[in-house]
């Protein structure tokens, strides 16, 4: 397949199990109900992937399983990054191996190296690929951002390092991004309920949550943000808005399981600990938001 541009709603996928083993029927049947959506791309075993508690072996079965359930029709992106150069250099290079079309390289996260060692690890990682890298920044969860330096570096020297996931919260950021760089990066959402506001100011699509369960629903809404068509769009967002904010009441991607489990899409809500099953209270919370959004 002749790499598609990276842009759009890329989804974000959950991984099921059945009785704590990976579902990897439920997982082919999530792949093509996302295909037959009209989603843009498909990230398995990244954070929603719960991809901290798979193991190796796991993580590579599951990226040749999305690979092959996805059959050349949309991009998968797997998911390869680590605290652990060595490791996301090895990830990197076995889902390469395994067909993946591109990587999404997380910074690494805990040991909160400096930007030159942000700078170190993900040339180390684009070394051991020739498919394209999305860097992930998440200050949030990895207690360091990637500056804008870092990526102006990382962009001159590897031309295949030309995405970044932004999951910072921040509009100005995005700006600062494009402001630095214009066409030479590309800006995905890594929030769904900033879509929009992302858009607004440059990004081209979102890797999302929200799409495992809404995925026609987000489709409009980008579609519709890249069209510029701000009334259609923001209609689907203000309509959206609460699910996003909703999915997140718990640790991800404890709702958006839930809420999936629930109307069938997989089999069961299981995650693996530490995380657990949300609280009834905040159940009650969901259900009451899909409820009004006719699921």
């Amino acid at each position: 397949m002749k790499l598609r541009p990276l842009t759009g709603t890329i989804t974000a996928l959950v991984t099921p199990f059945k009785n704590q083993a990976v579902a990897y029927d439920d997982l082919s049947k999530l792949v093509e109900f996302q295909i037959k959506s009209d989603i843009n791309g498909l990230v398995p075993v990244g954070t929603t992937g719960e991809s901290p508690t798979l193991s190796h072996e796991e993580h590579l079965d599951v990226v040749s399983a999305v690979v092959e359930a996805a059959r050349g029709r949309v991009p998968v992106i797997a998911g390869t990054g680590s605290n652990s150069t060595h490791e996301a250099v090895d990830l990197t290079a076995a889902a390469t191996d395994a067909g993946a079309d591109a990587v999404l390289v997380v910074a690494p996260y805990y040991n909160k190296p400096s930007q030159e060692g942000v700078f170190r690890y993900f040339s180390a990682v684009a070394e051991a690929t020739d498919k394209p890298v999305i860097l992930y920044s998440i200050p949030g969860r990895c207690g360091i951002e990637i500056s804008v330096p870092v990526v102006e570096r990382l962009r001159a020297k590897y031309p295949h390092v030309r995405y970044i996931k932004e999951a910072g919260g921040s509009v100005d950021r995005v700006d600062q991004l494009k402001q630095a760089m214009g066409r030479d990066i590309t800006v995905l959402s890594g929030d769904d309920s900033l879509t929009l506001p992302f858009i607004a100011v440059g990004a081209e699509g979102v890797i999302s949550v929200a799409s495992n369960f809404f995925a026609k629903e987000v489709v409009q809404l980008v579609n519709a943000g890249l069209a510029n068509d701000l009334a259609k769009a923001t209609k689907l967002h203000r309509k959206l808005y609460p699910i996003f904010k909703t999915l997140f009441i718990e640790p991800n991607p404890v709702p958006v399981k839930t809420a999936m489990a629930r109307a069938g899409l997989i089999g069961s809500a299981e995650v693996r600990s530490p995380l657990c099953e949300m609280t009834k209270a905040n159940e009650q919370t969901l259900i009451a938001v899909l409820k009004t959004l006719g699921k």
